[in-house]
């Protein structure tokens, strides 16, 4: 039996560069850039070796605004910037050790993010508030699962949900409401079909 695959709707770059190579990898380019100043925003706390950071939702922006393919992309282009030492991960940091280290599991769980966030995009869950808010809470989910599994290394297991998910949840809250108003705010803005 076949299966009819689901409808693509345009993101939101769709809506504001022309179809080419060429913007592909300008989108891709800028948005690996966003995740980096996104991820200088950062907050440490004494109990836990991961930072509060902003990458997180510059990761889930590249998926919302890219959609899956070139969101991945983007943040597969940031993670090589990392890894070949550019200062782009939390706080500055750079080098392939650091997927490694404590908070290795979370970069890793980026491309993940990316993709969920930008694969729901393209099925609208950009276009009104709630499904936005649920699709950015969505996103993070592989990004801490597999963090947490990174983490489950350095943090005794009596701690790890308070080392790498609690203090985390207001923060990503935050940013789900955020961007519940702001995603579908965009699309009217830009003029942007609105389905669903």
């Amino acid at each position: 039996m076949r299966t009819v695959p689901a409808a693509r709707w345009p993101v939101l770059v769709d809506s504001l560069l022309p179809a080419s190579l060429a913007a592909d990898a300008l989108s891709v380019v800028t948005a690996s850039l966003l995740v980096a100043v996104c991820a200088q925003f950062e907050f440490r706390l004494p109990f836990t070796p991961v930072p509060i950071s902003g990458g997180t939702l510059g990761v889930l922006y590249a998926g919302a605004l890219l959609g899956s393919r070139r969101g991945v992309s983007a943040v597969g282009l940031y993670l090589l910037e990392g890894a070949a030492g550019l200062p782009v991960f939390s706080g500055g940091a750079g080098g392939a050790l650091h997927f490694l280290g404590p908070t290795g599991g979370y970069l890793l769980g980026f491309p993940l993010g990316a993709f969920l966030t930008g694969l729901l995009a393209e099925r609208g869950w950009d276009r009104t508030p709630a499904r936005a808010f649920i699709m950015m809470l969505a996103g993070s989910v592989p990004i801490f699962a597999l963090g947490l599994l990174g983490l489950a290394r350095f943090v005794p297991g009596s701690t790890l949900l308070a080392a790498g998910l609690w203090p985390f949840v207001p923060g990503d809250l935050v940013k789900a409401v955020f961007s519940a108003g702001l995603l579908p705010a965009g699309r009217r803005l830009l003029g942007s079909p609105h389905r669903g």
